[in-house]
């Protein structure tokens, strides 16, 4: 569980005269992007939050102020400007919708520094500031049935509210994002290379994903069924805020990945980060399961916001969704493993590894319960 308090956000860091190189190099950062964001860069400092995969996000501090800063990652985002412009456009629609009444969580909003940019540039590195919501914190691992009906109700009432925006103002900061054919053929490259050789260690997994190759068909045929939306594209159980007064809806995070896309992908990414008791890189495959209660939460909370726009398509779409998200993601972790832990940050060599591994698990355990969860789904 990440806390971020008010209280703590705004206390007073001690300044440590017997700074190693790297810490100097944090403090520099620090100051420089204190005086471009308007914070005292004097006290200035920052502290590492989340534990998000690709970019860095920090808390800058001065002693009264904090901001949300975050290094965006340009091996992933190679046109950072678009990531803010299309953050920033939801959080304009957002902010209209807020005004008139119809959306009630609170918005990331991006900072300007004093010249009005949006962007700040150290060296090859791009940082940006969002605004600090305070008394919430996030989750990890769902742990009540509340729990995931008050996080999938957010996202619900984010889709809704993005109902009327036109998705193909976004740029496809990551083009191709969800797109399983293209996931298959980026596979199929790096295990033909098997630059690392790590193909011998998990031949027994890669012939279970190919065994289910034919997802990406069945997912165009849905896909050209059903309308393109403003998508947050990464609704994991950690990108949406609970308020630590009362557990509440506090706010939807990380816009980065907003994209044009298929609300299947959204509802999808839930049941991957939600439904198993495990978090992502557990080992415990054992455990590693759709957890039916939790489903049945979380689909009652996402569906209820969307009952005005949801066309049938979509709603039948949500099921082949938790399939594809679980599938897609489990590849792209067992992708990267064989080339050498490229894209996401891993603390081990077997990380992205174990992570596949647990993605497939739980794949398989949506393929495993497909008709009651259908069932479920059915009945809302």
């Amino acid at each position: 569980m990440n806390h971020v308090r008010e209280d703590s956000a705004l206390g007073s860091e001690p300044f440590d005269t017997t700074l190693t190189e790297a810490g100097k190099a944090c403090q520099s950062v620090a100051q420089t992007l204190a005086n471009e964001f308007g914070l005292n860069s004097e006290r200035a400092w920052v502290k590492h939050i989340g534990n998000g995969h690709i970019n860095t996000t920090m808390l800058l501090q001065d002693g009264h102020q904090s901001l949300v800063v975050q290094k965006l990652n340009t091996k992933v985002f190679p046109e950072p400007q678009q990531l803010v412009e299309n953050a920033r456009a939801i959080e304009k629609h957002l902010t209209q919708k807020a005004l008139n009444g119809s959306y009630s969580l609170a918005i990331i909003k991006h900072v300007a520094t004093h010249s009005g940019q949006y962007l700040v540039q150290l060296g090859e590195d791009y940082w940006r500031a969002l605004v600090f919501i305070g008394s919430s914190y996030s989750e990890d691992v769902v742990a009540s049935e509340q729990q995931a009906k008050t996080a999938a109700s957010a996202f619900g009432r984010f889709s809704h509210a993005l109902n009327d925006f036109d998705a193909r103002q976004l740029h496809h900061v990551i083009p191709d994002f969800h797109n399983l054919a293209m996931r298959i053929g980026a596979f199929n490259e790096a295990l033909a290379a098997d630059k690392h050789h790590r193909a011998q260690h998990c031949t027994a997994l890669i012939e279970q994903f190919q065994q289910h190759f034919g997802l990406a068909e069945q997912l165009q045929q849905v896909q050209s069924q059903v309308p393109l939306r403003a998508c947050h594209n990464d609704t994991k159980i950690n990108n949406m805020l609970f308020s630590t007064k009362d557990g509440s809806a506090r706010a939807v995070i990380d816009l980065d990945t907003c994209m044009p896309g298929n609300w299947l992908f959204d509802f999808g990414d839930m049941v991957r980060t939600f439904c198993s008791p495990e978090e992502e890189d557990s080992t415990a495959l054992d455990k590693v399961a759709v957890r039916e209660n939790i489903f049945a939460a979380l689909a009652e909370g996402y569906i209820a916001p969307l009952r005005d726009s949801i066309t049938a398509a979509e709603r039948e779409s949500f099921l082949l969704g938790a399939k594809v998200m679980p599938f897609m993601i489990g590849l792209r972790f067992l992708t990267d493993y064989l080339d050498g832990d490229n894209y996401f940050a891993t603390h081990h060599s077997q990380h992205n590894l174990d992570r596949a591994k647990n993605q497939f698990a739980l794949y398989r355990s949506v393929v495993e319960k497909e008709p009651r969860l259908a069932a479920i789904i059915n009945a809302i």
